[in-house]
């Protein structure tokens, strides 16, 4: 433990949100970021639990407590803490193969199993994480590291999402010749089409691990989908194993009056149609502009807009600054 009073000293502090007025300019990443000092603060904050319910990773009465994943949370925290960012981001990929997803979009559970969190704000757990993995990045330590020695066995992975890709390092790693098969343009599945990109970004993000796992070895065809533009049989045929990935993109409807009205989208095609239209460069294209619509001010909309409750996002994410008065209740 590197400072046994920290969470005495230091309070509880994230980046800052860019201004709104600036945001609306481009479509990068809501926050600032950290210096370095700042960071070494927020790590100090950890109390190295002797029962660190962080990194457990358990269901607890139906709800997730911890991290997923058993990231190895309080030994980074420490790490950060003394100034030693590549050891910690080596204790970071030892549980996790891509931090720099998990550290932006995930709902974090383990600040709500923090234990300091009982009677102060929990540790920042999170954009540590996020930060850890984005100064590797920029040092150069994430580098390809590609198996000294292959199998032989070729394995088939359906989809490229976050499950696909982890499986696809997995067995690479393992020297395993990895094929990955999407459906769609480009790989990455939810990760590409399904989040914005100013709270995950594509290109700086997304593409640049993707291309690393194509550096280590991993092959990625897209525009496929299995079983109609590629049969089933051929994969048994040409791979040993075939991992099944396939995302959740299927929207639930609801059959009730006025859904067949003029102007209704369900989120996966507001947003997959939107997110392509950035990264291929045509604002002009075929996506849902919302711009000046009532679904923007909420108010005019309280049902759409209002009952944060029945949302199925945790509440970490719910509880985001609202700079544009959408008020959550």
């Amino acid at each position: 433990m590197g400072k046994p009073t920290g969470f005495f000293e230091y309070q509880r502090e994230l980046p800052a949100d860019r201004d709104a007025l600036t945001r609306i300019g481009d479509w990068k990443e809501i926050h600032h970021h950290h210096s370095d000092e700042k960071l070494q603060k927020q790590g100090a904050r950890c109390m190295d639990c002797g029962v660190p319910f962080c990194h457990t990773g358990k269901l607890i009465s139906g709800m997730a407590s911890g991290c997923p994943i058993n990231n190895l949370i309080p030994e980074w925290n420490d790490l950060i803490y003394r100034g030693l960012w590549r050891e910690a981001l080596e204790r970071l990929h030892k549980t996790n193969n891509f931090p720099e997803f998990t550290g932006r979009v995930c709902p974090a559970p383990c600040e709500g199993s923090c234990v300091l969190g009982i009677n102060k704000p929990a540790v920042t757990i999170k954009n540590i994480e996020v930060s850890i993995i984005d100064k590797g990045w920029e040092n150069g330590w994430v580098i390809p590291k590609p198996p000294t020695k292959r199998s032989g066995k070729k394995v088939a992975v359906i989809g490229s999402g976050p499950a696909g890709l982890s499986a696809a390092a997995q067995l690479n790693h393992a020297g395993h010749n990895v094929t990955v098969f999407e459906r769609a343009d480009r790989p990455g599945g939810l990760l590409m089409y399904g989040i914005p990109n100013m709270k995950l970004d594509k290109k700086e993000v997304v593409l640049r691990r993707i291309q690393l796992l194509e550096d280590e070895g991993v092959k990625f065809v897209c525009n496929t989908n299995i079983g109609t533009d590629l049969a089933v049989e051929k994969l048994r045929k040409d791979f040993d194993a075939v991992v099944i990935c396939t995302g959740a993109t299927k929207a639930r409807d609801l059959p009730i009056p006025g859904r067949e009205a003029k102007g209704i989208y369900v989120a996966m095609d507001f947003l997959s149609a939107n997110t392509k239209s950035l990264l291929d460069g045509k604002p002009t294209a075929n996506f849902i502009d919302a711009k000046g619509k009532g679904l923007v001010k909420g108010p005019i909309h309280p049902f759409g807009t209002h009952p944060g409750e029945t949302m199925p996002a945790q509440s970490l994410t719910l509880r985001q600054p609202d700079d544009w008065h959408v008020h959550l209740r």
